[in-house]
């Protein structure tokens, strides 16, 4: 994968646009709950400014009807909460598209922050005449937005056709080398771990991963399924029946590399307060649902993950948040953080498991994209990160 990075772009005294993932949650005040994409937009943004760079950074926040400004998609609370940590005023400007006096009086080493890119018509369709006006405001042009890398938007693809450079920032190339490292030429044995509630929103991810991984560990409403096809029991479990004949294609044309589990911890309800039970797949009964894998399941997972050489984990494999069912999920994480193999995680679910267990200092990687990072295990191309390989090669 080759694609200009910005670290190795002179930017002194240019025009540059920076396309950040900002979106983050909010509650009713709209204060920000969880700022951790806004700081991690930050290092791109100070190279930028100490390089002497005239900066304007954009993202998109909610889902707002374009065309039509709204106060609670509006960027303002971000522009305060940049300004803290840049330790300088980032203004926000509402009508940017066709530069103006903002961008006149823009001077080297300062900052400001446009307003949020949903809001202008034609950015979801990827408009053209939206790109072109939008690369015309900048000399340079950085993606630093992998969690939007999976969209063809016009601020995450089509400026980057039309700007005079364009390049990925210290965030996407970051994650663009470790994803690499994992997939492309990754140190064997090669383990993933795919875990969600349902096989229909991973089917194309485990298909593709069966094809490439030495081991595919399943987990969650996923695996009931596949316990489903190798002809266990779930009792009331989550699982997709209607899928069961591609999970069984999946066991049939990779043998041994889809480890089924063997025992469970099943309750009659899904709460915080019913009573755990711990059963071989045997025995669950037709009125058990399936919450966590077992003991026996675990030791034989932790065990792969000790030999492992590279680790990809999306999704835990149990309902974690219920301390009761969620002693597998601890488990893999600790086994995962313990193990001398590069390792790589993704997703929301994923994340919240890294930070309950405390290993996110012991994990490779940890992946900011959550569609991004699912496009990218399936195999796909990711729009905007292919217009930066097209770019780099012209």
């Amino acid at each position: 994968m080759s694609f200009n990075r910005f670290s190795d772009t002179t930017v002194a005294g240019k025009r540059v646009f920076i396309r950040a993932d900002l979106n983050v949650p909010q509650d009713d005040q709209r204060n920000i709950t969880d700022d951790t994409r806004i700081r991690a937009s930050v290092p791109c943004i100070r190279q930028a400014l100490d390089a002497g760079a005239r900066v304007m950074v954009t993202s998109h926040l909610g889902r707002p009807k374009e065309g039509a400004w709204t106060e609670e998609d509006s960027l303002a609370p971000i522009a305060s909460r940049l300004s803290q940590l840049l330790r300088t005023e980032v203004p926000l400007v509402r009508d940017w598209v066709d530069g103006g006096a903002w961008l006149k009086a823009l001077e080297p080493g300062h900052v400001v922050l446009l307003e949020n890119c949903r809001f202008n018509a034609g950015e979801k369709e990827n408009s053209d005449d939206l790109a072109k006006k939008m690369a015309a405001l900048c000399d340079v042009y950085v993606n630093d937005a992998f969690g939007t890398a999976h969209r063809a938007e016009a601020s995450t693809h089509g400026i980057a056709k039309y700007a005079p450079v364009a390049c990925a920032g210290p965030l996407l190339a970051a994650e663009l080398d470790a994803l690499g490292k994992a997939l492309a030429h990754p140190a064997r044995p090669l383990v993933a771990i795919v875990a969600g509630s349902k096989v229909s929103s991973k089917l194309s991810v485990l298909t593709h991963l069966a094809a490439k991984v030495d081991t595919l560990i399943i987990g969650g409403g996923i695996a009931n399924t596949f316990v489903l096809a190798a002809g266990g029991h779930i009792g009331i479990s989550l699982a997709e029946p209607g899928l069961v004949g591609e999970a069984q294609g999946i066991l049939e044309s990779f043998p041994g590399k889809v480890p089924i589990p063997v025992d469970a911890v099943v309750a009659k309800e899904l709460s915080a307060t019913a009573t755990p039970a711990l059963k071989a797949i045997s025995d669950i009964g037709v009125d058990d649902m399936i919450l966590d894998i077992g003991p026996q399941t675990v030791m034989a997972l932790k065990t792969i993950i000790a030999k492992a050489g590279t680790i990809v984990w999306n999704g835990p494999v149990g309902v974690f948040e219920i301390d009761a069912f969620g002693e597998g999920t601890r488990a893999l994480a600790l086994a995962i953080a313990e193990s001398p193999a590069f390792s790589i995680a993704g997703g929301g679910d994923t994340l919240a498991a890294i930070a309950k267990y405390g290993v996110q200092d012991r994990i490779g990687y940890i992946s900011t994209g959550g569609g991004a990072f699912l496009e990218f295990l399936e195999g796909k191309k990711l729009p905007a990160v292919e217009i930066l390989e097209k770019r780099a090669a012209t």
